[in-house]
């Protein structure tokens, strides 16, 4: 279940790798409270990584967005799913190779820095063909990517998200455009991005640290790439995990820790005593006819912390969600 914490997560560990949408910022606005929450993690000594899936910008791009939103992120504190996909491919074909991509701008910053030549045609004699999402990726370029993988060339993804965040809503992800070169070449791609383990080793072989906490607002990519790579994680309840998700997580997709928001990064986690119910710190939840119940009053976090505990405990034991459509989350 939960993982007890006495400490605050910035004094138990010397690295927090965050994921950024839902985490630091929606869109192109911070997450209320967030530049603040992360200041004062970071003004307690815990150094601080921003990590993402999408392999579009380049991490100089990230930074200077971060910056805007008054978050004090350095270039070099930022790894993108490009920059472990290009390792990936420096792995497997000789140096000053040319590679083919089917993405932009940040595949082929990521390929430059280990001195291999970022193409788009197949004249170019490519020894590698490398996936990444770009908004104005050509249908001509998937076309001549898609024939090289069919032909058997090394061929690595940067990730498998099926949704992009847009201004409009969700939309299709890098995730489908690989499933469909995948389906035409008949064989599948190395995957870089949570939740594998790749983009969490090139953080820390990047960024330093000892002792990580993965922070995330999803379940499926961030916790659990923290299960995969063996690290703790933290997930906040500011994105695109609701009440729904949680209750139903299984145990390669469970936190070590949840708070309502990043300033659980600033605090200790204590965990629910378990009996009849679980209780903590004025909160109790129960299953009752099928239904979570919680009754009482405290922080919010405490909320999160008794309904993930008690609705985990009925999924193990009966093998299906507990019913949460009573519940309304406190502010």
């Amino acid at each position: 279940m939960l993982k007890e914490c006495s400490l605050a997560l910035c004094d138990e560990y010397d690295l927090a790798i965050l994921d950024l949408d839902g985490v630091v910022y929606i869109g192109s606005s911070a997450v209320d409270g967030a530049p603040a929450h992360l200041k004062a993690a970071s003004a307690a000594g815990l150094h601080l990584a921003y990590i993402t899936n999408n392999a579009a910008r380049p991490p100089s791009a990230v930074a200077e967005h971060l910056r805007t939103l008054d978050v004090a992120a350095q270039d070099e504190d930022v790894v993108t799913s490009a920059q472990a996909a290009a390792r990936l491919v420096a792995e497997q074909v000789p140096a000053g190779a040319a590679v083919f991509v089917i993405g932009g701008q940040g595949l082929f910053e990521a390929l430059a820095e280990h001195g291999l030549v970022a193409v788009q045609a197949i004249s170019d004699e490519p020894a590698a063909v490398v996936s990444g999402y770009h908004p104005d990726l050509l249908w001509k370029t998937v076309i001549s990517g898609a024939i090289l993988v069919r032909r058997g060339l090394p061929w690595v993804a940067s990730n498998m998200d099926l949704t992009v965040p847009t201004v409009d809503g969700p939309g299709p992800g890098n995730g489908v455009l690989v499933d469909a070169v995948a389906r035409y070449a008949g064989r599948d791609p190395a995957v870089a991005g949570k939740p594998q383990r790749p983009l969490f080793e090139e953080t820390i072989r990047r960024v330093g640290g000892k002792h990580p906490v993965v922070v995330g607002d999803r379940l499926d990519t961030d916790i659990e790439g923290a299960v995969n790579s063996g690290f703790d994680s933290l997930l906040v309840m500011t994105g695109v995990t609701g009440l729904a998700e949680l209750v139903a997580a299984l145990p390669a997709t469970r936190p070590s820790y949840i708070s309502a928001d990043l300033g659980g990064l600033s605090t200790p986690h204590p965990v629910p005593a378990t009996g009849d119910g679980d209780s903590l710190n004025g909160w109790f939840a129960a299953v009752e006819g099928g239904m979570l119940v919680v009754r009482g009053a405290g922080a919010v976090d405490d909320w999160w912390r008794v309904v993930a505990s008690a609705a985990w405990g009925h999924l193990d034991t009966h093998g299906e969600p507990v019913d949460v459509s009573a519940l309304v989350v406190p502010r």
